[in-house]
């Protein structure tokens, strides 16, 4: 038997690559931008294989265009832009990688809340403009941090919160017994947690449900000296409603490593704001956290294509046993 065929939509790390090129023959995506839909479609008619790099759409369309697909393997945790139950209908397996990207992400959650909080990155472009004027923040220590969602990261950001001394609040869809026991975590329903906070920090999973869930009316409950930070998606908050927010001074400051829309213009009035701070989606890009997750997309991705079992299936019902 040849070797399986395996499509790829963008690049990955060249030791993930050459495990993946030892078993398949890969067709990959290097042009600019996003691999066209049309293109993947083609592409994937006759493939075993798709290794989702890039936050690509898998609909119902390209997966009828696929009828050989044994596995999707995504590099990333987050899967809005994947129809899920299409997979499962279809009887393809969809795995992400969860875990390996934990600590990245969160070092650089809190590193944006730090960073807004003692306006680091303003103090150094003072500096380069020669101007050595001291530049104002607010403490931490001590403070309340509001958790919405807390899962892993949200776990992980609250160790480090701790560690900084502050207290801490969390919403989640369910109780977390064993944060409230490690880390004095008090549970609060999404409203209180609005009202309470000094800081709030955005980690849920982007779904029909939690669309635009941080709104007009959430930055009008929130403190007028509340710091909002997204490290999750960009389509969990309303971009003008967050605008406004912070245009009339309703909240402090807002730092953000995802937008809506995704990348934001050059131009966006948003980036007009003194207070705000936008990274470019790089929670977790570390050259090893980036790896590692590589790693598990391809190990993932060669199971399937022996139909094994993935080791971190999203739609476990139609897992290969």
């Amino acid at each position: 038997m040849g070797k399986y065929k395996v499509v790829m939509s963008g690049k990955t790390w060249p030791n993930a690559y050459e495990k993946l090129a030892e078993h398949c023959d890969i067709q990959m995506w290097e042009g600019e931008g996003k691999i066209p839909q049309e293109t993947l479609r083609d592409w994937l008619r006759d493939a075993d294989g798709f290794f989702n790099i890039g936050h690509i759409t898998v609909d119902e369309e390209l997966l009828e265009a696929a009828p050989n697909l044994r596995v999707i393997s995504q590099s990333g945790v987050g899967y809005d832009s994947v129809d899920v139950e299409a997979c499962t209908k279809k009887g393809v397996p969809f795995s992400n990688t969860p875990g390996v990207l934990v600590e990245a992400t969160a070092d650089l959650t809190f590193g944006l809340l730090l960073s807004a909080a003692r306006r680091i990155h303003e103090g150094y472009e003072k500096v380069k403009q020669g101007n050595w004027e001291t530049v104002f923040g607010v403490d931490l220590f001590g403070k309340t941090l509001g958790i919405v969602g807390m899962g892993d990261i949200g776990s992980a950001v609250a160790r480090r919160a701790k560690a900084s001394g502050m207290n801490i609040v969390y919403h989640n869809r369910s109780r977390k017994h064993e944060a409230e026991k490690e880390l004095d975590a008090v549970y609060l329903s999404f409203e209180e947690l609005l009202h309470t906070a000094d800081c709030i920090v955005c980690l849920v999973p982007l779904s029909n449900e939690s669309k635009g869930m941080f709104g007009e009316a959430e930055f009008k409950a929130m403190k007028n000296s509340a710091y909002f930070v997204n490290a999750a998606r960009g389509g969990l908050v309303d971009t003008e409603a967050l605008y406004e927010a912070l245009k009339h001074e309703e909240i402090a400051y807002a730092a953000l490593d995802v937008t809506d829309p995704e990348p934001l213009p050059a131009d966006h009035k948003l980036l007009q704001l003194s207070n705000v701070l936008v990274t470019p989606h790089i929670g977790s890009a570390t050259y090893e956290t980036r790896n590692r997750m590589a790693d598990l997309a391809v190990q993932n991705l060669l199971l399937g294509l022996e139909k094994k079992p993935l080791v971190t299936c999203v739609n476990e019902e139609v897992n290969y046993k």
